[in-house]
């Protein structure tokens, strides 16, 4: 019922949201926010409340805004996936404006974006929150597996209510869950679903016949050492076992196997380890957006250059960028988004003023 209410309202937006995007839209902004996640919204919210009707555009393609942290739960069957998501046109502020397609291309030294059907949206200052891509073609064989053959990923919502239709199904055999080498946003979230896992298993009574498996390409289980060591003791408690340095390579549904590459300097590095399992959760790999990673404003790695203080980009100041796009060497969640945001909005809407005060600073806060 509520999945075709939605549906309904999204159905009625539509209309006057493409119309407002194509036909009646300036084509030049006082401010262009690129991505309407959870960052993009908190910027855009603020500012065209502050500039007024239409000197703010979002570019955001998807029609459907969903709450990504909500998806751990609905893998783990505590949410319904109804809860997770609303119309794109319900989230952005009435006073901006929404256009309804992908960023193509940026180009800093003429102030436009391009977008995918080629027109071109001018800017006097612009917000890169284009979060990351997910990249499950990264992982031989993972596409045709994924969805059915026990694997599934929170980190998606075409798949994340696999999560935990397949975990009703394990009574016995490997229950592997993976973390890659890349960044990846929500660090902890590759955890709380083993954690999730392991309760349901108990609850259903076949936990000793299930073996739960932590694989992690990181050397250890949790980038910041304290965590690290009470999620070791966690582990530990629950019998999962962590295996370090081991990256997923490739999966074969039909024969439910997964292959890992063993990181690291050990004896074993270089070499791959097959496991079979009954449920595989996988935690794709990650990456930036060609759109960001081929434009004069990414670092060498593909994220926007900014500084970690202020969020300006280090070469072109009318550029600011928060969240999973942005180089920020922070953890990559909602929380960090939410707090660079502040710092962003005070500093840009100081800038746009001509306000002559101290710039904020972003102090790395994530969670």
């Amino acid at each position: 019922m509520l999945a075709a209410k939605i549906a309904t309202r999204t159905a009625r937006h539509r209309s006057w949201v493409r119309l407002a995007s194509t036909a009646t839209a300036p084509s030049s902004y006082k401010v262009v926010v690129i991505g309407g996640g959870a960052g993009g919204l908190a910027v855009s919210s603020t500012l065209s409340k502050q500039l007024g009707k239409n000197e703010v555009a979002v570019i955001e393609p998807s029609e459907t805004h969903y709450q990504q942290p909500l998806f751990t739960f609905v893998g783990g069957g505590l949410k319904r996936f109804e809860e997770t998501y609303r119309p794109t046109s319900d989230v952005i502020a009435p006073e901006a404006q929404w256009i309804n397609q992908a960023a193509a291309q940026i180009d800093p030294d003429s102030n436009t974006v391009t977008l995918a059907d080629g027109t071109k949206v001018a800017y006097e200052y612009l917000v890169v929150a284009a979060g990351i891509e997910l990249d499950f073609a990264g992982i031989k064989g993972l596409e045709s597996a994924i969805g059915k053959n026990g694997v599934a990923s929170n980190y998606s919502p075409r798949y994340v209510q696999k999560t935990f239709e397949f975990l009703q199904g394990v009574k016995e055999g490997n229950a592997l869950f993976t973390m890659p080498a890349t960044p990846v946003k929500c660090a902890g979230a590759p955890q709380k679903i083993a954690y999730l896992a392991d309760e349901l298993f108990r609850e259903k009574g076949v936990r000793d016949k299930v073996a739960v498996g932590y694989y992690t390409a990181l050397g250890k289980i949790f980038a910041i050492e304290k965590y690290a060591n009470a999620m070791n003791e966690v582990a530990r408690s629950r019998d999962i076992g962590v295996n370090l340095f081991h990256d997923l390579v490739e999966v074969d549904g039909a024969t439910k196997k997964a292959t890992f590459k063993v990181l690291g300097s050990g004896p074993q590095a270089g070499e791959t380890v097959t496991v079979p399992y009954e449920f595989l959760h996988v935690t794709p790999p990650m990456k930036p957006f060609d759109f960001i990673k081929s434009s004069a404003i990414s670092n060498a790695a593909g994220f926007v250059d900014i500084d970690k203080g202020t969020l300006q980009h280090t070469k072109y100041p009318n550029i600011y960028s928060i969240g999973d796009c942005s180089s920020l060497p922070t953890s990559k969640t909602a929380a960090a988004a939410a707090a660079q945001s502040s710092v962003l909005k005070y500093n840009l809407l100081n800038q746009i003023r001509g306000t002559n005060v101290p710039a904020a600073e972003y102090n790395g806060y994530t969670s």
